[in-house]
């Protein structure tokens, strides 16, 4: 079994990061971390392939810097990363990074994709159900338990009541939430084996895009402003003589909360 697993390098939410003045978009440091939620999606997929005998490739859309963040996946085990870095990109929507993605998996192959949620740094929540869209197969989202069926995968899908039973043959695209599984934590052997694990860098000409189809010449959306958000106003104290209650069912119903 082929397994895709898409993940990104982030700036370490630990330590403070600047926004650029003209474009406003986050200046990414060259050391960067795995996207937590990604470590879900990477030993989902490392469990799979150890069960049918398959084979884990990394896909990432992303500056390479010191590949900090990809190397912690392959210590985790797995076989190697696609890393498509290209200054073109920078500036891409959702859609934009679905199709470099998508490109870039059928391009190396695969029987199933797995993909988190969504990422902590964007929050866009898409991008897992582009990439179906775009390799035309199944999309079994919002995974909490995952298991093999003959020839497909079977999932119980998070709802807001509990969770649905849905199947779907391979090939497919999964996504998975935080807590489907416990990742691991790399052992010394496999830092040291990621180190000569195979990682191939592409640009987004290499995937048969040109300039005028990535990054801020694609994108839908366009950051005109970035404002700090407002200082939190102090409070009102209400002093209870004895009917310090009438006050705050005045104020409750003053919003119209009562």
């Amino acid at each position: 079994m082929r397994i895709a697993v898409c993940v990104k390098q982030i700036p370490d939410p630990a330590t403070p990061y600047d926004l650029d003045p003209v474009s406003h978009r986050v200046v990414r440091p060259n050391d960067q971390v795995l996207d937590d939620t990604d470590r879900f999606g990477v030993e989902v997929g490392l469990q799979l392939a150890e069960a049918n005998e398959g084979t884990v490739t990394l896909f990432s859309m992303s500056p390479s810097g010191s590949l900090q963040g990809i190397r912690q996946a392959l210590a985790m085990g797995a076989d190697k990363a696609v890393i498509i870095d290209d200054e073109n990109l920078a500036g891409s929507d959702a859609l934009t990074t679905s199709k470099v993605l998508a490109a870039a998996i059928e391009r190396e192959g695969f029987d199933l994709i797995i993909a988190g949620t969504e990422s902590t740094d964007g929050y866009t929540g898409v991008v897992p159900q582009q990439i179906a869209e775009l390799v035309d197969v199944p999309s079994l989202t919002f995974a909490r338990k995952v298991e093999t069926t003959n020839g497909g995968i079977r999932i119980e899908q998070q709802t807001a009541g509990g969770y649905d039973v849905v199947e779907a043959p391979l090939p497919t695209l999964l996504s998975v939430t935080s807590g489907v599984v416990e990742p691991r934590y790399p052992t010394f052997k496999g830092i040291m084996q990621a180190k000569k694990k195979p990682i191939d860098t592409l640009t987004a000409e290499n995937l048969g895009f040109s300039a005028d189809q990535v990054g801020d010449a694609a994108a839908g959306q366009t950051i005109t402003s970035v404002e700090p958000i407002p200082a939190r106003e102090a409070g009102e104290i209400v002093e209870d003589d004895g009917e310090g209650y009438l006050k705050i069912v005045a104020l409750l119903e003053q919003v119209k909360v009562i």
